[in-house]
């Protein structure tokens, strides 16, 4: 079995970030987001891995990511020449899957239990198609699996005003390689009123066709941090139930360090109380500071006589003399945030790379 996994994407709904650069890439926890899928499937036992990417960004994504050694796989860039759906990713792989059994796990998607079950699933029963069903108070935004009075699957609804159940699909989505034929011939798929190729699209088409369909509950938490609120929430979730609380760093004795607290090596902390759970980076340096839950602060950060909680801080940010609390914030690499007068209680950012602010 192969698996693919798209870097492609705008990422509208986190710009001004994603002007310069890819949302994949934006850390959860300290981590870039694209790593959570590559590990799930490694832990899963997929071994080859296309990764797609849209025009002028092979360079950037394969500096990023490598030829696959670090998690044990193998990778082959694939390119999307245009950004057409989901559909187009499976389309435009399909020298890559080569006649095997694949799945489709997006890249800005994590799915917090792993996938190994689902893998294994789709291995053992061999249907054409699987995808997987999550319980999700908003499904009215998501695909809508459909079911029959047996409870087998039917249809798959986008987006639907009213959907006629609980359940949504996640972005992963498993296929035989007879799907390929979607795309040539009568009956193909067409793109959507959007002018994309929906991944609800191929399973219709096999459906159709008598194809055997099957879906699967998906029992971990899934989450889905494609805007900044969500993002915030994704970095608490995975600093609650990933934080080892190990500390590489030596901490002075004028320091306060509460709860679960990562922080990596080469970090100088002082005179700071840092209050788990917390995730700090390597070569960070802390000052009369309070950092509060649930911040991350990447690699090569100055945090100075400031006050920092529930935050993304990304690499070589530098946040001094703020006395104001940052709250809730996703803080874009190379930023500096300087203090000076102000009146509020509080501050809260959204900020691109390479910023300059005053407050």
């Amino acid at each position: 079995m192969k698996a693919i996994v798209p870097t492609g994407g705008r990422g509208v709904r986190m710009q001004p970030l994603t002007f310069s650069t890819n949302k994949h890439f934006i850390p959860v926890a300290n981590k870039p987001l694209i790593f959570y899928p590559i590990e799930s499937v490694a832990e899963a036992g997929i071994k080859d891995v296309a990764i797609t990417y849209n025009p002028g960004w092979l360079d950037l994504v394969k500096g990023f990511l490598g030829d696959g050694s670090k998690w044990g796989l193998k990778f082959t860039y694939v390119l999307q020449p245009e950004p057409l759906g989901l559909a187009n990713i499976v389309e435009v792989c399909e020298d890559f899957v080569d006649g095997d059994r694949f799945f489709l796990h997006l890249g800005d998607n994590i799915f917090t239990e792993g996938i190994k079950e689902l893998v294994d699933y789709f291995e053992r029963r061999k249907p054409y198609g699987l995808i997987t069903k999550i319980r999700h108070p908003e499904n009215w935004r998501m695909g809508v699996p459909v079911f029959d009075k047996q409870g087998r699957l039917k249809d798959y609804l986008e987006k639907p005003k009213n959907p006629p159940n609980e359940f949504a699909v996640p972005g992963i989505y498993f296929f035989d390689s007879v799907v390929f034929g979607c795309f040539r011939g009568r009956g193909k798929i067409l793109p959507s009123e959007r002018g994309e190729y929906e991944i609800v699209g191929p399973f219709k088409w096999l459906i159709k066709r008598g194809f055997r369909v099957e879906v699967i509950e998906y029992k971990g938490r899934w989450l889905d941090p494609g805007k900044f609120d969500d993002w915030i929430l994704a970095n608490q979730y995975i600093l609650d139930i990933s934080n080892s609380g190990q500390i590489k760093s030596k901490i002075g004795p004028k320091n306060v360090i509460q709860g679960r607290v990562g922080i990596g090596k080469n970090c100088k902390i002082q005179n700071s109380t840092i209050r788990g759970p917390v995730l700090i980076g390597e070569n960070v340096t802390i000052r009369d500071s309070f950092i509060g839950p649930y911040t991350s602060i990447s690699n090569n950060s100055l945090i100075e006589k400031s006050r920092v909680e529930n935050s993304v801080i990304m690499e070589g940010v530098k946040i001094v003399n703020v006395e104001r609390p940052i709250d809730s914030s996703l803080v874009g690499s190379q930023t500096e945030i300087i203090g000076a007068d102000g009146h509020s209680d509080w501050v809260e950012f959204f900020v691109g790379e390479k910023s300059r602010l005053k407050i």
